[in-house]
């Protein structure tokens, strides 16, 4: 099963969407994806009879993905609580990937759910708790001397069960009902080796100042600088250079200010920032002691003022579709690379400006592409179904990972830590609750004042930035009342909102903006699926066609709306409410559903 190390293209923003960890490249990688060993633990007995030490499981799988999908070859989606895999790399490929002598070696995972413990040569070498957020081990003590091959061992835990850990969409049953569908257990995003200097950078934070004409990287490095560590950042935009900077970095985090003189021109600068229609990305190469890595970042700002979401300082209507990010033979893993590519040209090509990744994490692949080809993306949180100490703290520790791992895509414009009071049931009447939903609006805004946050996506929002409502009424002109002007929304707010919940508990909205986050939601069941569901139904192509127009028309004559994201992209198993089949071909023409949802002939 020999691998060959991977070159890593320069410059980032020109990159093929293969490489897991975009915005921080290197020069090569070892990809470990493909067939591993594995079986599942149903008795738990392998830590008790050490199977990382001379593991010899029965069957395959293909990683990254789960064994519930049919992709990985293994396709069952009962109960399994513990997984195991192994897999083989040989001395010759990781030599394949070191340059220099001295080097660190790190294994990545990019998912892995829920909880996991990693051996390599028996050595255990660390455990991470979390199913959607990434996570990396030095594993150079750990190498065998002397041998030709090495042996990674992952035990992971994940109990089908427990409602107490942030899950989103995966159904705590044996089998999918209503909005929910079969889970994704064990590795379900990319694996891979990579060679490091025993210094080196293992994050970057870009963050642009268009009127202060400067653009700043927090750069964290893997622990405190013995010496001093002479860093060059340089930016280039189309080959040429923005802008150049030397710092002597001494602590483990530093921000690195550079000066970019392109944006003072005033009549110039809109020719280098970043929007949906103009994904411009700046490229960045960083020289951090002996570490060299490539990264990319795009010149933009996004906050809401007067009621308008703006992006650049000015008014930007947001056109979005709910995306789930579910594919049925490989459920939230991406089967390929270029799917995660298609799935963001499909939703530009519909007439969208924007998605809202519905419960999951999406893979920073997909980020990267909604980068490159130009869509903004609601960052929003998998859900807890219960709410204890446990489900808050699991919930925090994985929001706080995921804002550190996305910070600096340009395509992120909104974070919702929340959705419909899930895990968060008994908000109205429960202070803790109310608490929580605060706490983590806060703690957002501590660690990114960049972007706007959502608290509670469609009802009983806690101190939010923008009014996000969940409507699925079925009768258009009912609609166009409801959101025909600030008054009609007020009255709801002095009231009880569309859904029969309060729409906010607290906090001035005064001047926030007013969207309709999740409506439409109409079953056009086009492939005869068994207990089709959806919030309304249309019978036929006519008149699926008629009731999106008249439902559209109404949300593009709204005088108050900033913005919509109709439910939802895809059919997802039982949900047959997507615009497009399960396997991502329209359920109507591209240009009748692009007219549809951009509210204009092109």
């Amino acid at each position: 099963m020999l691998a060959l190390p991977h070159t890593n293209p320069l410059p980032a923003s020109q990159q093929d969407g293969t490489y897991p960890r975009p915005q921080l490249a290197r020069t090569s990688f070892l990809d470990l994806t493909g067939r591993w060993d594995f079986t599942f633990d149903d008795e738990n007995v392998g830590l008790r009879e050490r199977w990382w030490s001379a593991p010899s499981f029965a069957r395959t799988i293909e990683v990254p993905f789960p064994p519930e999908s049919t992709a990985s070859g293994i396709g069952e989606t009962g109960f399994h609580d513990v997984l195991w895999y192994s897999r083989t790399f040989s001395q010759s490929e990781l030599d394949g990937v070191r340059t220099g002598a001295g080097e660190r070696v790190l294994v990545h995972f990019g998912a892995v759910d829920y909880r996991s413990t990693v051996w390599v040569d028996g050595h255990r070498v660390g455990d991470h708790e979390g199913g959607h957020t990434p996570f990396f081990f030095d594993i150079t003590d750990a190498l065998t001397p002397d041998r030709s091959d090495h042996m990674i061992v992952v035990r992971v835990e994940d109990d089908p069960q427990d409602v107490a850990q942030p899950r989103g969409k995966q159904d705590w049953r044996e089998e999918p009902h209503v909005v929910w569908y079969h889970r994704t257990s064990g590795i379900w995003q990319p694996v891979w080796l990579e060679a490091v200097p025993s210094t080196f950078v293992q994050t970057l934070h870009w963050c642009t100042d268009i009127p202060a004409q400067t653009v700043a990287v927090r750069v964290s490095l893997n622990a405190r600088p013995r010496d001093t560590v002479k860093t060059i950042v340089r930016l280039t935009y189309e080959g040429s250079v923005l802008g150049e900077a030397t710092a002597y970095l001494t602590e483990r985090e530093t921000d690195v200010r550079v000066s970019v003189p392109a944006l003072g021109n005033g009549q110039a600068y809109e020719e280098l920032i970043w929007s949906p229609e103009h994904p411009r990305l700046v490229d960045a190469e960083l020289q951090v002691g002996d570490d060299t890595v490539s990264s990319y970042l795009g010149i933009r700002s996004t906050a809401v003022a007067h009621g308008t979401f703006l992006l650049n300082d000015r008014p930007y209507y947001v056109r979005s579709v709910l995306s789930q990010g579910y594919w049925p033979e490989s459920h939230l893993a991406a089967p390929s690379a270029d799917a995660l590519r298609h799935e963001v040209q499909v939703t530009k090509d519909l007439g969208f400006n924007a998605a809202r990744v519905h419960q999951k994490f999406e893979d920073p692949r997909f980020l990267y592409w909604a980068d490159k080809l130009g869509l903004l993306v609601w960052g929003e949180a998998p859900a807890t179904f219960t709410f204890t100490p446990v489900s808050v703290q699991r919930t925090i520790h994985e929001w706080l990972e995921v804002v550190e791992r996305d910070f600096s895509h340009p395509s992120i414009v909104t974070w919702v830590p929340l959705n419909e009071s899930w895990g968060v049931q008994h908000i109205q009447h429960d202070e803790r609750m109310q608490h929580f939903a605060r706490t983590l609006v806060e703690l957002t805004r501590t660690l990114d004042p960049t972007r706007p946050v959502v608290s509670n996506d469609g009802w009983e929002q806690v101190d939010t930035d923008i009014i996000a409502i969940h409507d699925y009424e079925g009768d258009s002109e009912i609609v166009g009342q409801r959101y025909a002007d600030r008054d009609a929304v007020d009255t709801m707010i002095a009231s009880i909102g569309p859904a029969g919940r309060q729409l906010i508990l607290n906090g001035d909205v005064s001047s926030a903006p007013v969207m309709l986050t999740e409506f439409g939601g109409i079953s056009y069941d086009a492939d005869n699926v068994t207990d089709a569901w959806g919030y309304t139904a249309a019978g036929s192509a006519d008149e699926f066609t008629q009731r999106l127009t008249s439902l559209l028309a109404e949300v593009h004559a709204s005088q108050v709306l900033a913005g919509f994201c109709y439910t939802q992209l895809t059919d997802t198993l039982q949900e047959t409410n997507g615009l497009l089949r399960s396997d991502r071909s329209p359920k109507l023409p591209i240009h009748t559903l692009r007219k549809i949802f951009s509210g204009a002939d092109e």
